[in-house]
């Protein structure tokens, strides 16, 4: 596909409701719509598309879309959800999608996950995200030279669930608290949900978390964070460890109902030591050796 010179936004259109109805939820001064297809966002096959690109790339959707209340045009889009497997027919029309979707100037925030659903878990997101991009916009995490350096919103300060102070912007709080549930129902044997972060080198952020069930097998979960001409608010890396904290509450939610998937122990670990020898491959470097000697 032709270069458009990379993304003129003037070709996104003013998003409707759905049959009538109002958005899923109205934040501040932006309004959240449910799924929209790529076709139904932008105003017309852009320059430099081909027909065959724009017929494929335009049936394409998001689950979220999120827009200016004010003028009703797309401030970002939202996927959640499993990603495509490498080299697969699911991959390439993805990328199609992403090439056009730049060409326009259409932002999308990308959460990579085989667990978290858009429908279960979309709207708690993007209202986080709304309310991060708001607090930055303040100027949080840009200190004077006479003060201290503000709080950044995922470290805000409060009350968690279970009653104890801690950074009330922890996504995973109410995984951490049903995993000190689980722990005192005797089904971990391991109260604490740990977890790490890395930003690769290429954009992606990807997080990872997990409980010990059994001695010698944890319950894992990954998620990755792709922020295209957007920002979450937040870093990335740690948006995407928190958010591989909530896939975990999920998944102990139905640990009792059927065999869960566990990762052996050691071979968590030897992952974990696989990761770390790809530093050079990543921005800011390996934060987590501490837990290669685990």
């Amino acid at each position: 596909m032709t270069s458009t010179g990379g993304g003129d936004d003037s070709w996104l259109r003013a998003v409707a409701g759905d049959g009538g109805r109002g958005p899923l939820l109205v934040r501040g001064d932006q309004l959240v719509h449910g799924p929209r297809r790529l076709g139904e966002l932008v105003q017309g096959r852009p320059p430099g598309v081909t027909g065959n690109q724009w017929s494929t790339a335009s049936r394409e959707g998001y689950d979220l879309v999120v827009c200016a209340a004010d003028t009703a045009r797309p401030v970002f889009a939202v996927e959640i959800g499993p990603d495509a497997p490498p080299n697969s027919a699911g991959q390439r029309v993805e990328r199609l999608k992403n090439a056009v979707a730049a060409a326009v100037g259409l932002a999308v925030l990308r959460i990579g996950s085989p667990t978290l659903r858009a429908e279960a878990h979309g709207r708690r997101i993007v209202a986080y995200v709304i309310d991060a991009r708001a607090y930055a916009a303040l100027g949080a995490g840009e200190p004077d030279d006479t003060e201290a350096p503000p709080v950044g919103f995922r470290d805000i300060l409060g009350r968690l669930p279970d009653g104890r102070t801690g950074p009330v912007n922890d996504l995973g709080a109410l995984a951490r608290a049903a995993a000190v549930e689980a722990y005192v129902a005797r089904r971990l044997v391991d109260p604490i949900v740990r977890g790490l972060h890395v930003r690769w080198a290429e954009g992606t952020a990807e997080g990872w978390s997990w409980v010990q069930v059994r001695p010698d097998a944890c319950l894992v979960e990954r998620v990755t964070v792709r922020e295209r001409r957007v920002s979450a608010g937040v870093d990335p890396g740690r948006l995407a460890e928190d958010l591989a904290a909530v896939a975990v509450g999920e998944r102990l939610r139905t640990l009792d109902a059927a065999e869960p998937v566990l990762t052996p122990r050691d071979e968590l670990f030897a992952e974990i030591r696989r990761l770390q020898s790809r530093h050079d491959e990543m921005t800011g470097g390996f934060a987590f050796a501490h837990l290669c000697e685990d």
